[in-house]
C-alpha cells in the first residue's frame, strides 16, 4: 500500500519500547486531544499499559496507531474470548492511504492469533461505513463518548 503523494510503503509493526509508545501517544494527542477536542483525562487510560499497540510507519515516520485489548468477558449476548480494538489514529496527511485498513488488519490478525472469537469496537458515527466494509456491525443505540457520538459495532472472527 502507498500514498500517491508519499510512494514509500506502509508498514505495521507491534510497538516493543516505550519510545514507539510514546509516538503513539503523540499521534493520538494529535488527533483526538487536538484536532477532536477530546479531554486528555479521557483520551489516555489505564487498558494501555496492558494493550497490544501497532503502529503504522512510512518513510521510517510513524504516522498512524491502534490497540488491541482482551476483554474479562464476552459484550452481552456473544459467547466465547472477545477483544476490542480502539485508539485507532491516522494522521491527517495520510488518511485517504487505507493506513486505517491496514491498522485494523494488524488488530484483527492479532487477535486471531489469541483465539479470540469476536471483536467489539466504539466507531465515531463518520467512520462507520470504513468498519462495515471491513465486516463490523453495528450493535445498540448511539452514545455519546468523549463529546462524540459513537456507535458500538461488532465482528465475529
Amino acid at each position: 500500500m502507498s500514498n500517491p503523494d508519499n510512494p514509500q510503503p506502509v508498514t505495521i509493526a507491534q510497538i516493543r519500547s516505550e519510545a514507539e509508545l510514546f509516538q503513539a501517544l503523540a499521534i493520538r494527542e494529535v488527533v483526538f486531544i487536538e484536532e477532536q477536542h477530546v479531554p486528555e483525562g479521557i483520551e489516555r487510560d489505564a487498558e494501555d499499559a496492558r494493550a497490544y499497540h501497532v503502529l503504522a510507519f512510512q518513510g521510517g515516520h510513524a504516522i498512524g496507531t491502534g490497540r488491541l485489548v482482551m476483554l474479562p468477558e464476552p459484550p452481552p449476548g456473544e459467547k466465547g474470548t472477545w477483544a476490542k480494538i480502539g485508539r485507532m489514529a491516522v494522521l491527517k496527511a495520510h488518511r485517504k492511504a487505507n493506513v486505517g485498513g491496514s491498522l485494523l488488519a494488524a488488530l484483527e490478525e492479532e487477535a486471531r492469533s489469541r483465539g479470540v472469537q469476536g471483536i467489539v469496537l466504539n466507531s465515531q458515527l463518520y467512520a462507520l461505513e470504513f468498519y462495515k466494509k471491513k465486516g463490523y456491525t453495528p450493535w445498540g443505540e448511539v452514545f455519546d463518548e468523549a463529546g462524540i457520538d459513537h456507535l458500538e459495532m461488532r465482528k465475529k472472527l
